[in-house]
């Protein structure tokens, strides 16, 4: 028995992308012009962190910069897909 989902349920919309990222990161940048561009068009707000300010944050990402979190989960990492992100703030 599969699970369905009516068309007319209520889906959680995205409230925020995080971008963590570190200076000097050309990734960065083509990410940052992504996130930017998409969660102006769809109402989303962006906050942009630079790992190199916290110790935590630059160990646990330091090989994935830049990295996408949508409210607060992992989204992507190194590069960002417009379409993926577009369904994934819905």
């Amino acid at each position: 028995m599969g699970i369905f989902r009516r068309r007319d349920a209520a889906v959680p919309r995205a409230e925020l992308v995080t971008l963590l990222t570190r200076p000097g990161c050309h990734l960065c940048d083509d990410a940052r012009a992504v996130v930017e561009r998409v969660a102006a068009e769809l109402g989303v707000r962006v906050e942009e962190v630079d790992i190199t300010t916290d110790p935590k944050l630059e160990e646990e990402y330091r090989e994935q910069i830049p990295v996408t979190l949508i409210d607060g989960r992992q989204h992507d990492f190194w590069r960002v897909d417009e379409r993926r992100l577009r369904a994934a703030l819905g």
